[in-house]
């Protein structure tokens, strides 16, 4: 699925899926979440990861 049809099932800016894929959000809104894992029929844990700060 291209960032640009998930942004339309999810109905999020494209811009705002861009920012989170490419690890350059410092937060996630609860609503964008929800929306995308609801367009990807998935849970939060199957999107995001906890990494260590350098």
């Amino acid at each position: 699925m291209t960032l640009v049809e998930l942004a339309e099932r999810a109905g999020v800016t494209v811009v705002n899926l861009s920012v989170l894929k490419n690890d350059r959000a410092r937060a996630v809104r609860f609503s964008t979440l929800t929306a995308v894992c609801d367009a990807l029929q998935c849970q939060p844990g199957d999107v995001l990861s906890l990494r260590p700060r350098n």
